[in-house]
């Protein structure tokens, strides 16, 4: 298996959701290392962010990833990755060797209406549905930002920054997750917010590694 190595551009578009989930529902998807930062009272930020990248990317592939909540470490902060789903191999060998990130294979379907799904062994474990809001607000030209996470597959924690760049606009969506998925009794219920990235253009970073923590991802 070859992958390239790190950072990864990749250019494309994504969606992402964005919810208030309750940090008890969110603790047996995050080690217990990792402090759960709280948004509200009882409440910590999560979120699901589903991509496609195309032509012009280092590899051509679509992701799921699950966020289940944002999560403090010796003073970095960033989410903390519990399920991660892609359609592309040489993708999955990557994303677990150099950022930790418990990467699975998965079936992906957009179609033309304003709607995806992602199945696993023809199971469905996601699927949005989404159009313009009337209320939204569009950039039209790309916005940077930043976002930072937390890996760890096996014994070592890692943290890495991408830095995007994209148009933004506001989504109305409908989220469903089977009750057989493996990330259904996080509760994300509909999305507080629903984010629709075009033109994006993601530079994901090189990880650092912060310690030699025993991340077990398969007990989450």
């Amino acid at each position: 298996m070859t992958y390239p190595t790190a950072p990864w551009k990749l250019e494309g578009y994504a969606i992402q959701t964005l919810h208030l989930v309750d940090i008890k529902q969110a603790i047996p998807f995050v080690p217990s290392e990792l402090e759960i930062v709280s948004l509200l009272p009882g409440k910590t930020l999560a979120g699901t962010y589903v991509s496609s990248y195309e032509a012009g990317s280092l590899l051509e592939y679509n992701e799921l990833i699950v966020v289940p909540a944002f999560v403090r470490y010796q003073g970095y902060i960033g989410a903390w990755i519990s399920h991660i789903y892609v359609d592309n191999e040489d993708s999955v060998a990557g994303g677990r060797e150099i950022w930790g990130l418990p990467k699975e294979m998965a079936e992906f379907s957009w179609d033309n209406h304003g709607k995806l799904s992602v199945k696993q062994n023809q199971r469905e474990l996601y699927q949005l549905s989404y159009k313009k809001d009337w209320l939204s607000l569009s950039t039209w030209w790309q916005q940077e930002f930043r976002g930072n996470a937390f890996g760890g597959l096996g014994s070592e924690l890692l943290y890495f920054q991408n830095n995007f760049k994209s148009q933004i606009s506001l989504l109305k969506s409908n989220l469903e997750i089977p009750q057989h998925s493996p990330f259904a009794s996080l509760g994300l219920g509909q999305p507080w917010f629903t984010v629709n990235l075009q033109k994006l253009e993601l530079l994901a970073g090189v990880p650092k590694l912060l310690g030699n923590e025993v991340i077990n991802l398969s007990d989450n």
